[in-house]
């Protein structure tokens, strides 16, 4: 593991794409942890709910993640330098926003390559954005809480340069695709993110150097693990926390429902 004086001049290493077949074949334990939202982070934690911002049909206007990460990313943004803050773009992630993620991102490919057969057109799609699902057993990554999407920002509170945008669907956009080139602040900047989150035991999607994951089957592939931890999350509302409430008091008579 680097250090962090080191983080900036630690090459990232060329990773292999996920095996999504084999991927979610990996059992999940399953964890009643439950989601928080970021923005109760103090700082060097900001939060932009990207797709919110960007009125994306169902995005919530908040970045949820299960405690456990949110705790784990608090103390990444405690082992950075003094001047720069951690910005948070997504955590956890309604079925509908991947649904529509992922057919915006096959649509926007098939009309720049009309001759793209379909399981191509999958194929390129899911570099950047997972299958839709809700399945227990192989729930997308944001859909667990445990997959966080983040930048760096300067001490005003504006993102460093990485290169290419949040969400920017092109191979430059790939953690490593700066290793190659001419040394550059995106450069440093990426490794600096990358060994940060590393540090405090997330995982790099290869394809994005925004997204990270912890506990989710992502996570456990490149992490070796041969078990995930968390499983699909729902946001708690009222209806839910006042059948829950219900149910407790319940049981606590003695009545079985």
């Amino acid at each position: 593991m680097t250090e962090p004086a080191t983080w900036q001049t630690t090459p990232i290493p060329s990773m292999s794409e996920p095996d999504w077949a084999t991927l979610t074949q990996i059992p999940i334990t399953g964890s009643s942890e439950r989601l928080v939202p970021v923005s109760l982070a103090p700082p060097p934690v900001r939060v932009f709910p990207a797709y919110a911002r960007m009125g994306v049909p169902g995005a919530v206007n908040e970045c949820y993640l299960r405690e456990g990460v949110y705790r784990r990313l608090l103390a990444v943004a405690r082992s950075l330098p003094k001047e720069l803050t951690l910005l948070v773009f997504d955590g956890w992630r309604p079925w509908r926003v991947q649904q529509y993620l992922f057919e915006t991102l096959s649509e926007a490919i098939r009309d720049a390559y009309p001759s793209i057969d379909e399981q191509e057109l999958v194929k390129r799609t899911r570099e950047f954005v997972s299958l839709p699902s809700t399945s227990p057993e192989a729930p997308s990554p944001h859909l667990t809480g445990g997959a966080v999407d983040v930048t760096l920002c300067d001490a005003d509170g504006l993102p460093l340069d990485m290169g290419t945008r949040f969400d920017e669907a092109v191979p430059a956009s790939h953690a490593a695709a700066l290793e190659s080139q001419p040394p550059s602040q995106a450069r440093d900047n990426r490794r600096l993110l990358y060994h940060a989150m590393r540090a405090r035991g997330f995982t790099n999607l290869p394809s994005e150097w925004w997204h990270f994951d912890y506990g989710d089957q992502l996570w456990a592939h490149y992490r070796g693990e041969n078990r995930a931890v968390y499983g699909p999350a729902e946001l708690e509302n009222i209806e839910s926390r006042w059948r829950q409430s219900l149910r407790q008091e319940q049981y606590k008579k003695g009545i079985r429902i």
